[in-house]
Formats: structure tokens, C-alpha cells, sequence
């Protein structure tokens, strides 16, 4: 599963753009100011950013060019209601993936959302190999020894977000975000047994346990 930061101030629109990307499959966090923006960007992965421009702290085009000036490649898709074609020349100048004017229509919005992850799957690589466990990012599909593992989303999430950086030690509050993002309404073993389906599912080494820390991918040689 992809995911997207919603960097957005309005509350009732970021609202509906979150459940429309959410029923088209993406996981969706959500922040209201340019300070919280890079805090996210600094601690998490994500596929794809939707950015206002019109943020209560600090223009968006700022964040953005502070982004990019810290080789940060992340695509960006734009969202804002500044329409001259001036406005739309320095956002893509200022590292724009694409450019969308309020209102716009959510479809389309999505549309721009899909093709941009399309275009950045293609460049990047999209199946990740880690000893015996091959796993395509844009489908989300696993195989251990070249036979076919049915994953659950959550599942899905925590393998892509672990093979991402196989070397990284994540808390257990890391993934806790990742999977399920600002909620609070989860169970406190929900992420334990996350990690025990999959390793019954991919064996035991398939996750390490790092005391005291969290978790990282283990040895599947």
C-alpha cells in the first residue's frame, strides 16, 4: 500500500480528499502546517505528498524548496488555489511533480495522484529481493522461495515499510504510525500480532526483535 502525507490546513477538505485516497487504497496521514510537515517528512516514508500552498505558518513552496534543497525526492503534487500561469511556473520550478487548482474534482485529483506513483515506480525499482522473500512495491504482492504468500493490507504495509530500509531499527510507536496513523482506538497488541502472522506466514527471522529498541527485517537466507 502506498502512502501519501496530506500536508493541508483546511480541516473539512482534508477530510474528503483523506477518504477519497483512502477508498482508491492509499494510507493517508494528515498535517495542518509546514513545521509538522517536515517533522513527518524526517521520520517516515512516503510515497507521494499533496501540498497546499496556502499553509497558516510557512508558504508551501517554501517547505517544498526546502525539501528538494535536502535531496529530498519524494514526489510532490501540488494543491493550491493560486491559478496565473506565473504561480504554476515557480511551483514546478520549485520541484512540483504536478500542479492541481481548487476547487478541482476529487477524481481527477486521484488520477494525477495514481499516474505520479506510476511514473516514480517506473524510475525506482519496483520488486525488492531479500534473500528468499521477493516483494513488488506497486502491488503489494510477496513471494518466499518463489511461491505466492497472501499478506494482509496491514501486512502488506509493515513488509513494504520493513524492506524499505532493511538496516533500520523501528519503535514499536514507528509502526504503530505507519499502520494505522493518528488512530488512537487500536488495540495495544494490534502491532504484536501483526508481526506474528507474518512470521508464521514467512518464518520466525522474518522480523528481529531488538531489545529494548523495536524491530527490524531479519535474515531470510
Amino acid at each position: 500500500m502506498f502512502r501519501i502525507l496530506l500536508v493541508e490546513d483546511d480541516p473539512s477538505l482534508a477530510v474528503g480528499i483523506s477518504a477519497g485516497l483512502r477508498m482508491a487504497g492509499f494510507s493517508v496521514e494528515r498535517v495542518g502546517s509546514g513545521a509538522r510537515s517536515h517533522i513527518a517528512m524526517g521520520e517516515k516514508h512516503f510515497d507521494l505528498v499533496l501540498l497546499d500552498l496556502g499553509l497558516p505558518d510557512q508558504d508551501g513552496l517554501e517547505v517544498l524548496k526546502t525539501w528538494r534543497a535536502r535531496e529530498i525526492v519524494t514526489p510532490v503534487l501540488v494543491v493550491t488555489a493560486r491559478d496565473s500561469i506565473e504561480h504554476r511556473i515557480e511551483g514546478l520550478t520549485s520541484g512540483a511533480d504536478d500542479y492541481v487548482i481548487k476547487p478541482f474534482d476529487l477524481g481527477e485529483l486521484i488520477a494525477r495522484v495514481h499516474a505520479l506513483i506510476r511514473r516514480a515506480t517506473a524510475v525506482g525499482m519496483d520488486t525488492l529481493q531479500h534473500g528468499r522473500l521477493r516483494f513488488s512495491l506497486s502491488t503489494g504482492a510477496a513471494w518466499l522461495d518463489d511461491e505466492p504468500v497472501a499478506l494482509s493490507r496491514r501486512e502488506t504495509v509493515l513488509l513494504s515499510v520493513l524492506l524499505r530500509q532493511p538496516q533500520a531499527v523501528y519503535s514499536v510507536d514507528q509502526l504503530r504510525a505507519y499502520l494505522y496513523g493518528s488512530d488512537d482506538c487500536i488495540e495495544s497488541n494490534a502491532l504484536s500480532v501483526h508481526i506474528h502472522h507474518l512470521r508464521r506466514k514467512l518464518g520466525m527471522q522474518v522480523i528481529e526483535t531488538v531489545r529494548g529498541i523495536g524491530y527490524r527485517l531479519g535474515n531470510l537466507n
